[in-house]
């Protein structure tokens, strides 16, 4: 029977603790841009957590999609989840190597968006392993397919238009998870030809600001003051949003922790914001 995880996230030595638990899957999904010069993949090979399965991000998403990794149909992620071994009735963890979840967090979205309950982040990823001095392991590992049904269709996720409307009513508060660099226009996109700056109305909360110095998730104490001095209130509707809809899902993770309902996913992002001729506004930030 697989263990149940404790919560949305969970502590390398509670991985540790039940790793060797067939039902529990532990799934690598480091991800990252382009610009970082760094291969996820043959970072995986070269070490990971035992028996850790590597998750693409771009290979769970919709192959169709004319933007980055958006949301997969129902069916497709079912067949890609469970080709990489891993069945409604297993548990799950997700974990990368950037120090911040910068994709863990995505993929523990799209996950339990789909109707997987039992998965969790792995606190801290693997800096937090390997500082614990935890074994690794090098090369691919493979599981037996499983069948995977998942259910859908996701609910919090929104669009283009939606996020229009929130930002001219004031329906939604739109959360913005990109560094306070680009969000203010003085720092360069990652993705070549995209324009930086921001929505106008749209609240500035940098993702690495939702953990401490050593990539740990915050204490729902400290979480919750960090949101409210960002200027979120937590009462009201949230859309979260970024580069490309992947580290705007940190915030996600951090309003289940609170038991905050009802937040939703721009999954487009920044990307489709302006790819799509939408009007940008710069400043707004502290230098």
């Amino acid at each position: 029977m697989a263990p149940r995880v404790p919560a949305s996230i969970v502590s390398p030595a509670w991985v540790a603790e039940h790793l060797l638990v067939p039902e529990l899957v532990v799934l690598d999904a480091s991800w990252y841009l382009p610009v970082a010069r760094r291969d996820a993949r043959v970072e995986y090979q070269a070490g990971h957590l035992p028996g850790a399965v590597y998750i693409d991000l771009d290979a769970i998403s919709d192959p169709a999609g004319d933007l980055p990794h958006t949301l997969p149909d129902v069916a497709f992620f079912g067949r890609v989840v469970g080709g990489l071994g891993i069945s409604n009735a297993s548990s799950v963890v997700i974990y990368d190597g950037s120090g911040n979840n910068l994709s863990a967090a995505r993929v523990w979205w799209m996950f339990h968006g789909f109707g997987h309950t039992t998965v969790a982040v792995l606190d801290g990823g693997l800096a937090a392993w390997r500082r614990a001095g935890l074994p690794l392991e090098t090369g691919d590992v493979r599981r037996l397919p499983q069948r995977y049904q998942a259910a859908g269709p996701i609910a919090g996720v929104t669009d283009l238009s939606a996020v229009r409307a929130a930002l001219a009513s004031g329906s939604a508060q739109v959360v913005d998870l990109r560094s306070a660099g680009r969000f203010a226009g003085r720092d360069p996109e990652p993705r070549p030809g995209l324009p930086s700056g921001h929505m106008a109305g749209a609240i500035s909360l940098p993702y690495t600001d939702l953990v401490d110095g050593e990539g740990f998730a915050l204490p729902d104490k400290v979480l919750r003051a960090r949101l409210v001095k960002a200027g979120i209130d937590l009462a009201r509707p949230i859309i979260a949003t970024c580069g490309s809809g992947t580290s705007a899902c940190n915030l996600l993770l951090g309003l289940e922790r609170l038991g905050v309902s009802g937040a939703a996913l721009y999954d487009g992002s920044w990307t489709e914001w302006v790819t799509r001729g939408m009007p940008i506004a710069t400043g707004g930030t502290a230098a």
